[in-house]
C-alpha cells in the first residue's frame, strides 16, 4: 500500500512543480525568449520599431537546463562542502544563478538589438533595466522550484542520481513545456489580434509587431500582463501535473505505474477529445478571407 507520506511527497512536487512552470513562462515571456522571438528579430527591417526585450539567443530547455545545474551545483557544494541546510544553501544557489541570468540577459539582448543598428533601430537603455528585475525575480523563484523538486527526490525518495544532475533534467523539461504550452497562449492572443480568426500569421507578415499598448508603445512587460491571466498558470499546470502523476502513479510499482498512467492518459485524450470538438462546433470552420486582408491590420 501506498503510504500517505509518500503521495503527500507527490503532491508537494506537483506544487513545485506548478510554481516552477508558471513563473519560468513569465520568465520568458518578459525577456520574448519563446513565441515572438522571430517577430522581434525581423521587425526593424521591416521598419517597425519596437521596444520589446530579446534574449532569445537559445531556447528554453537550453537554458533553464544551465540554470538548474549552476544553482543545483552551487546548493550542492553549500550543502556538502560547508554544511549549509538546505534553505540556506538554496538561497546562496539561487542568488548565484540570477546573476549569471542577468548577465546572459543583458549581453543577448544588447548585442541583438545592436546588431539590428544598420535599420536605424535604437538600443533602449530604460527597457534594459526595467526588464531586468523581473527576468531575475521570475527566474529566480523557478529556479528555486527545480531545485527543491530535485532534492525531494534525492534527499527523501533517495534518487541514485546527484542533486545537480536532477536539477539539470527538470530544467530542461520546464524550459520545454515552458516553449510548448506557453506558446500557445502568448503569439496567437496578443501579439497578432488584429488578424482574422483562423488566418495564421502568413511569412509577409513576419516581424509586424502589434506596437499600441494599453499606455504607449508595447514591451515586454505588456505581454507578461497578458500571459499572466492565462498562459503561465496553465503552463504551470501543465508541469504540475506531469510531475505528480508520474511521481504518484510510480509509487504503486512497475506495473501499477503503467496502468495507473495510462488511465491518465486515456482521460486525457478523452477530454482534449471534447475540448477541442466543442471549440469547433462554438466556433465554426475558418472562413476564406485574402491575402491582403490577412497582412495588413484591420
Amino acid at each position: 500500500m501506498v503510504g500517505f507520506t509518500e503521495i503527500g511527497l507527490a503532491a508537494a512536487m506537483g506544487a513545485l512543480a506548478t510554481i516552477a512552470g508558471a513563473f519560468e513562462d513569465a520568465e520568458s515571456d518578459v525577456g520574448s525568449q519563446s513565441n515572438p522571438n522571430s517577430q522581434v528579430q525581423l521587425a526593424p527591417q521591416m521598419m517597425n520599431f519596437h521596444r520589446y526585450f530579446n534574449k532569445a539567443i537559445s531556447g528554453e530547455p537550453v537554458s533553464y537546463m544551465l540554470y538548474g545545474a549552476i544553482a543545483g551545483t552551487v546548493t550542492w557544494v553549500m550543502m556538502i562542502k560547508f554544511g549549509l541546510p538546505f534553505l540556506a544553501a538554496a538561497a546562496v544557489g539561487v542568488g548565484v544563478n540570477a546573476l549569471i541570468h542577468i548577465v546572459f540577459a543583458t549581453t543577448s539582448h544588447l548585442g541583438r538589438m545592436a546588431s539590428a543598428a544598420e535599420f536605424g533601430h535604437p538600443i533602449y537603455l530604460d527597457v534594459v533595466l526595467s526588464h531586468l528585475g523581473p527576468i531575475a525575480g521570475f527566474g529566480g523563484i523557478a529556479t528555486f522550484a527545480i531545485i527543491s523538486l530535485a532534492y525531494i527526490q534525492w534527499a527523501l525518495l533517495k534518487h541514485p542520481f546527484p542533486l545537480p544532475l536532477l536539477a539539470a533534467l527538470w530544467g530542461v523539461t520546464v524550459g520545454a513545456i515552458g516553449s510548448s504550452t506557453g506558446d500557445v497562449h502568448y503569439g496567437a492572443e496578443r501579439l497578432y489580434q488584429h488578424y482574422p480568426f483562423g488566418g495564421g500569421v502568413p511569412v509577409a507578415a513576419h516581424g509586424n509587431i502589434t506596437r499600441k499598448a494599453e499606455i504607449g508603445i508595447r514591451n515586454s512587460m505588456d505581454s507578461v500582463y497578458f500571459c499572466a491571466k492565462f498562459g503561465n498558470p496553465l503552463t504551470g499546470l501543465c508541469f504540475g501535473l506531469v510531475v505528480f502523476f508520474s511521481t504518484w502513479a510510480g509509487l504503486f510499482g512497475q506495473w501499477g505505474a503503467v496502468i495507473a498512467m495510462g488511465l491518465v492518459t486515456l482521460g486525457c485524450l478523452i477530454v482534449s477529445n471534447r475540448v477541442e470538438k466543442k471549440a469547433r462546433e462554438s466556433y465554426g470552420t475558418y472562413e476564406d478571407v485574402e491575402m491582403d486582408e490577412i497582412c495588413d491590420p484591420v
